[in-house]
């Protein structure tokens, strides 16, 4: 028996001898253990993130999870182990994963038992009695496990399945993080505060965590992107703010609290994990798909609807989260397009760029409004959603005009001028308006227009039906962000 095994197999025996130890107290000598299989090894055991939903040993290197070991009593039946909700959601959302009673050891790969070994066994007597062979089978388990790698991922039906399993195990963690504050003022209360104040006054905890988790895997998707594959090891956490699309700057400003820096300590663990998922994701291969829809097809909204229907199936009905088929989005914009050159006496339909002066604001004292140049037709949506409308919309109207470069795309073509000042979208959930800046960025930048600088896609984060409400105290900086979002669309 290799030296680290029977060490550690000495340290249980005794542990297990005094007759007074738990689950908890196996756990210096596993860890010892894993670290002594190979160089480089973390192996992070952190009581506060176990408590947040977190397995019992997260096992990494260069500071990104790559398996993790989940801990029973030496008395508990595996058997057993394997049937709660907790070892179900764990086999489903990481890709490697060790089930053990510190004797006997399950290794899973994307949820299917692989490999199995036991180290030893209680005798009648409650003695703990090693097993011939059981340190060889440990040893290949852990040369196997430690050699593992995140599961390269090419198409974009597996990520979207792949980042609903992340989705669900950031959800839970999220609620276990926000019961163990204990402070009303602490981060994560303080994000939910700034969310039910100035977005949605009846919002829940589990609402919340939702929410929370669907934003971070939809914003890291976003940085994601704007990383080249062969860049793809650079990609972090704590950068992925940076990586964002400009044309966003909410979620540039906000990425901080919700997964960088601010990110709560016991939830790190959660989206480090889908952080190591993106980085062994090709892209290029992903995107392709996107690619290679039909006029009549939206890829990233089968994309969204996939990842919901591996997250949350009853999402829709709860949450009315519907979207209109594109056929029907379709209609309905050539309808408008045909209605305005048809009774409004607007030749060019929705490309329309004549202005008007028109009133704006309230009145002052004297009865009098300002009155401000603006174009005649103007174009929003309420409930944005993931942007069906807006892409139909864009893409009709740049099927309409003139498609050289500089009519289009340049610093005084139709986009600049006349098409960004008068789109609007307004969505209340944060996911969906993540996907509609993306899926509007991409589509502009397709058809010839680079956002220059730090301009914005005019799609903001509000409740339609409220006003904006700046939250005074520690919650500030975040629900003013959120606030901004609101006064902006408050103009619109």
């Amino acid at each position: 028996m290799e030296p680290s095994t029977k060490r550690y197999l000495q340290a249980v025996r005794r542990t297990h001898a005094r007759g007074n130890a738990t689950e908890h107290s196996y756990r210096p000598a596993l860890a010892e253990l894993v670290e002594g299989f190979g160089p480089g090894l973390e192996v992070t055991n952190e009581p506060r993130r176990v408590r947040c939903g977190a397995p019992d040993l997260i096992v990494g290197r260069g500071g990104l999870p790559f398996g993790f070991i989940e801990c029973k009593d030496v008395t508990v039946s595996l058997d057993d182990a394997e049937q709660t909700e907790q070892l179900q959601r764990y086999r489903q959302g990481l890709d490697h994963l060790i089930l053990t009673n510190y004797l006997e050891f399950r290794y899973y790969i994307r949820g299917e038992q692989q490999m199995h070994a036991v180290l030893g066994r209680i005798d009648a007597g409650g003695k703990v009695k090693s097993l011939t062979g059981g340190d060889e089978q440990l040893g290949g388990m852990f040369s196997a496990f430690l050699a593992a790698e995140p599961v390269k991922i090419a198409s974009a039906a597996e990520l979207a399945a792949r980042m609903a399993d992340v989705a669900k195990i950031i959800n839970h963690a999220i609620r276990g993080a926000f019961e163990q504050e204990q402070e009303p003022a602490g981060t994560l209360h303080g994000e939910y505060e700034a969310f039910r104040q100035t977005l949605l006054r009846d919002l829940t905890v589990e609402q919340f965590a939702d929410m929370y988790a669907q934003t971070v895997c939809y914003g890291m998707f976003s940085a994601r992107v704007n990383v080249p594959d062969q860049r793809a090891d650079e990609f972090t956490r704590e950068h992925a703010a940076y990586d964002l699309p400009r044309t966003n700057p909410f979620l540039r400003e906000t990425f901080d609290y919700i997964a960088g820096t601010r990110l709560d300590e016991s939830i790190v663990w959660a989206v480090d994990l889908l952080t190591a998922i993106l980085r062994r994701c090709e892209m290029n291969e992903v995107l392709r798909d996107f690619g290679r829809a039909k006029r009549d097809e939206d890829p990233v909204v089968h994309f969204y609807e996939t990842f919901l229907s591996e997250y949350d199936p009853n999402l829709r009905q709860t949450r009315g989260v519907y979207y209109t088929p594109e056929p029907v989005v379709g209609y309905i914009v050539r309808s408008v397009d045909a209605i305005l050159r048809d009774r409004f006496d607007c030749p060019d339909g929705l490309a329309d760029s004549t202005k008007i002066d028109a009133p704006f604001g309230p009145p002052d004292k004297n009865g009098n409004r300002e009155t401000r140049r603006v174009h005649r037709v103007q174009i929003l949506d309420p409930a944005a959603g993931t942007g069906t409308f807006l892409y139909e919309t864009v893409a009709r109207i740049h099927d309409a005009i003139e498609h050289s470069a500089g009519a289009w795309g340049g610093a005084n073509g139709y986009v600049a001028q006349h098409l960004l000042p008068r789109l609007f979208g307004f969505e209340l959930m944060m996911a969906p308006y993540a996907v509609a800046h993306l899926k509007l960025g991409w589509l502009l930048k397709e058809t010839g227009y680079n956002f220059p600088g730090d301009e914005r896609l005019r799609v903001y984060l509000t409740n339609t039906l409220e006003e904006a409400e700046v939250v005074a105290g520690p919650v500030l900086a975040m629900a003013n962000e959120i606030a901004k979002e609101a006064n902006a669309a408050s103009e619109v």
